[in-house]
């Protein structure tokens, strides 16, 4: 894990100067997959793998950035930014910036070292985490205010405007508001929220598939549109529909034949989804981990067959955990197409649980997983 003093030793290695050192976490979401951008519910925990950013004043304008985890700098001039992104590493802490100076926040030029610890393209939001990072460090260094809220939607906004990714709130909210020991089940349209806390016998365990498919990135937003299409559909019936958040199941099935079979698919994941979580909460609450890990199951297969954001390889890592011993469920969690899956394991059990899995994974595939053991962690802050 990140030493802060190793990172400030660095930074004056780039820059010069002492810095600022600031994190914001990566997350895992338990369950409540694409319904964040159908003002639906969700259930994140931050992990215990951060973004890490050093930063120090500059004299002009020019917000400069260097990572350790990519070999090329960049730098933009805040009086003169680009309207949008050009496909580069620097475009989510760009965007954060350009999007914080548009809603009126004066930020002074900085210089911006970032190591981050969220392996990137494995579906845990390193963009989210490198997003609210930035932007916690760039306020804070230039005196300015504001709340975590107005943080987590400028950065949704920079990566929905700059970036090009019309991805919902989830990610950015979690790395401001994550609570070490706990989920929490998010409202993503009323922006309300419950901590659930996490028995401290049980583990997240994060197994990358280390395969990232290349339909990701535009399938993302092709399920957006397809959503936003039934919305259309169903409101020409239902006028009071302004999101998949306003459709039930028996409202769905009622006018199913409204809608082409694709279409309906894709509303009947989010809708159904939508009453796992609801319902996931309430056994987490109870601490019935067996109903809990059976939603998980469930939701896998709506988001196998009904969303089609799975994967041969993602398929494969579920099934192996569901049948290790221990695991209470397995499902995706990300966008899909690659990237990892979420598993709750019994804390005595993760060990065994890591081999069975790894092994399995690697005689079918030729690939060696990489697993992480998370915990529930706390949400962006000043370190030094």
């Amino acid at each position: 894990m990140t030493s802060p003093a190793e990172l400030s030793e660095a930074f004056q290695k780039s820059f010069g100067g002492q810095p600022r050192i600031y994190r914001a976490p990566g997350r895992v979401n338990l369950i409540g997959e694409h319904t964040d951008y159908n003002d639906g519910f969700v259930m994140p925990a931050a992990i215990n793998f951060s973004t890490w950013v050093a930063i120090g004043p500059r004299k002009d304008r020019k917000f400069s950035i260097r990572s350790e985890n990519f070999s090329d700098p960049a730098e933009i001039d805040l009086d003169a930014p680009p309207a949008r992104g050009r496909g580069h590493w620097s475009d989510y802490p760009f965007g954060v910036a350009v999007k914080l100076e548009q809603a009126g926040h004066r930020l002074r030029g900085s210089n911006l070292l970032v190591r981050g610890e969220v392996p990137i393209g494995s579906g845990l939001s390193s963009s989210a985490a490198i997003e609210v990072a930035t932007g916690f460090a760039l306020l804070d260094s230039s005196g300015v205010k504001i709340d975590r809220m107005e943080l987590a939607k400028l950065c949704q906004r920079a990566e929905n405007e700059f970036v090009g990714t019309r991805c919902g709130l989830m990610d950015q909210f979690i790395s401001c508001f994550g609570q070490a020991g706990h989920a929490l089940m998010l409202d993503c349209r009323l922006l309300d929220y419950k901590l659930l806390a996490l028995p401290a016998d049980v583990k997240m365990v994060v197994c990358d598939t280390m395969v990232k498919h290349e339909l990701a990135g535009s399938e993302y937003n092709v399920r957006r549109a397809e959503c936003e299409e039934g919305v259309r559909l169903l409101a020409l019936e239902l006028p009071e529909v302004r999101s998949l958040r306003d459709v039930t199941m028996s409202t769905l099935e009622r006018f199913r034949h409204k809608l082409p079979e694709v279409t309906y698919k894709r509303c009947r994941h989010v809708v159904s989804e939508n009453s796992r979580v609801v319902e996931a909460a309430e056994e987490l609450e109870q601490g019935d981990l067996y109903t809990f890990g059976e939603l998980m199951r469930v939701s896998h297969r709506s988001l196998r067959d009904d969303y089609e954001v799975s994967c041969e390889e993602l398929d494969l890592m579920t099934d192996l955990a569901n049948q290790a011993n221990g695991v209470y469920g397995a499902r995706m969690t990300g966008g899909g197409f690659g990237g990892c899956t979420v598993n709750l394991v019994q804390a005595s059990r993760v060990d065994s649980f890591k081999e069975t899995v790894a092994k399995g994974y690697a005689d079918a595939t030729g690939r060696e997983p990489e697993i992480y053991v998370c915990s529930p962690a706390q949400g962006a802050e000043r370190v030094k």
